[in-house]
């Protein structure tokens, strides 16, 4: 079927390649950045949270209270960032976005620790988490929306996948740098100042994505909506209205009210975002803390599980154009609830191979990329042009602020309080389950239809 004159077309090709360039970029370094503070948790609960005498498990949970803070400026980013790139367009925001993000992560590098600065170590170290969280929750709006309305006919699930597939890239640089550091350093120079070099690598990773990002083009659907109506409007008003509609017969339903959008968009993907960290990110800190891996076999372990994440990612987007976001999805979060606590008896157990385990690892982060990979397209499918940038960015921010910020400080809380190692499988597990109803929802119309309405 030919494209809509509305679409993009061949024409438009380079720049839809640039734009699945610097959005990718951007959000690589956000999840660099986000993964590699889950890889050093441990070295970082030392630094700055455990004072002299302190309990390692105690520093280790204010660790991830920080981490779990700084998701919850997310949504506040998601509604600013998104304010701004719905009314001034999405080339500015993530402009804004990358150059926040990127300062911040240098500044985490140059803190003096607690030995240095006293009680004000974690304090400015959670200060700039908190930034993090709010340009991190600008990000993922503004990519998502310029990658799929720049996304030719019928290939949104491809376009939107490179938004997880970077995610994946993100993680697994975190996850070999750090390796590397671990490998070359000493143990006394990775706690004493190897552990700053990841996030001072930030800087050059910035400077380029902000430079790609200065050669972006405004959205086709964005300079369309500007085009159509100059005058300014409020994102709640059209088209979601405050009182739904009765449609004539024959007719598809009128779209629910913006926060109920917003809301069934994160339950469709709170599965995706607990399982995800919990798999992910968390894993490193888990392994060491409850199984006693060493820092080396912790990121080995989390290696795996990123590199089958990142295999099964762009798949899933294109099947998901194929045969639609629901059944994709809906297997993600099947297997997910399934496999979860299978998966993570065969690691606890002393008996099973290290390739069965390997194999376990590469599995639970490919069942995940099920999920992640129809994700982005699924969610800028559900907004309308005026109000995509706000509305994915704060359903995408409020899943992860609730399910996935938190995930390492409720597993290693209740680890600790219960002593039950298999807590993490019945998080992801639970989780996964909950959203199967939500994902249940999703119409094939909703892929078919044109992202400049």
């Amino acid at each position: 079927m030919a494209p809509p004159a509305t679409e993009p077309t061949a024409a438009t090709r380079p720049a839809a390649r640039r734009a699945l360039l610097a959005g990718s970029v951007g959000n690589l370094i956000e999840w660099y950045e986000f993964g590699v503070y889950g890889y050093f948790a441990t070295i970082i609960a030392e630094r700055f949270f455990t004072p002299e005498g302190g309990s390692a498990t105690e520093g280790l949970v204010k660790t991830y209270a920080s981490f779990a803070l700084a998701f919850f400026f997310r949504p506040l980013g998601a509604a600013v960032f998104g304010r701004l790139g719905d009314r001034l367009g999405r080339r500015p925001a993530l402009i804004l976005a990358v150059t926040t993000m990127t300062g911040a992560t240098t500044l985490i590098g140059l803190l003096p620790a607690h030995a240095t600065a006293g009680a004000l170590a974690p304090w400015l170290l959670t200060l700039l988490r908190a930034v993090q969280g709010l340009s991190a929750g600008g990000e993922f709006g503004g990519a998502v929306a310029v990658m799929t309305e720049f996304a030719p006919p019928h290939r949104r699930g491809r376009y939107g996948a490179w938004q997880s597939f970077t995610v994946a890239l993100g993680l697994l640089t975190g996850a070999g740098f750090a390796a590397l550091l671990a490998t070359v350093l000493t143990e006394t120079s990775l706690h004493t100042w190897g552990w700053r070099l990841p996030f001072l690598l930030t800087l050059p990773l910035g400077l380029t994505a902000l430079w790609l990002r200065l050669r972006l083009d405004e959205t086709p659907s964005f300079r369309r909506r500007q085009r159509a109506d100059r005058r300014p409007q409020a994102p709640h008003k059209e088209p979601y209205q405050q009182k739904p509609r009765r449609n004539p017969p024959g007719k598809p339903p009128a779209p629910p009210s913006l926060p109920k959008a917003i809301a069934l968009g994160a339950g469709r993907i709170m599965g995706w975002s607990a399982a995800g960290y919990t798999f992910l990110v968390v894993l490193p800190g888990y392994l060491q803390s409850t199984l006693n891996a060493t820092f080396q076999q912790a990121l080995i372990a989390t290696a795996l599980a990123n590199l089958g994440f990142a295999a099964s990612i762009l798949p899933a987007g294109a099947l998901s154009d194929r045969w639609g976001r629901r059944p994709v999805m809906v297997a993600g979060a099947v297997l997910v609830t399934a496999l979860a606590l299978p998966l993570l008896d065969l690691l606890q157990s002393p008996g099973a191979s290290t390739l069965g385990k390997g194999f376990a690892l590469v599995g639970a982060g490919a069942v995940v990329g099920l999920l992640a990979g129809p994700g982005p397209a699924m969610l800028a499918e559900m907004f309308p042009t005026i109000v995509r940038y706000t509305g994915l960015g704060l359903a995408y921010a409020l899943a992860n602020a609730v399910f996935s910020g938190s995930a390492g400080l409720i597993i290693t809380e209740l680890v600790q309080h219960t002593g039950d190692a298999d807590i993490p499988a019945y998080y992801a597990a639970a989780t996964c389950a909950l959203s199967i109803p939500a994902l249940l929802t999703l119409r094939t119309a909703d892929q078919r239809r044109t992202l400049h309405d």
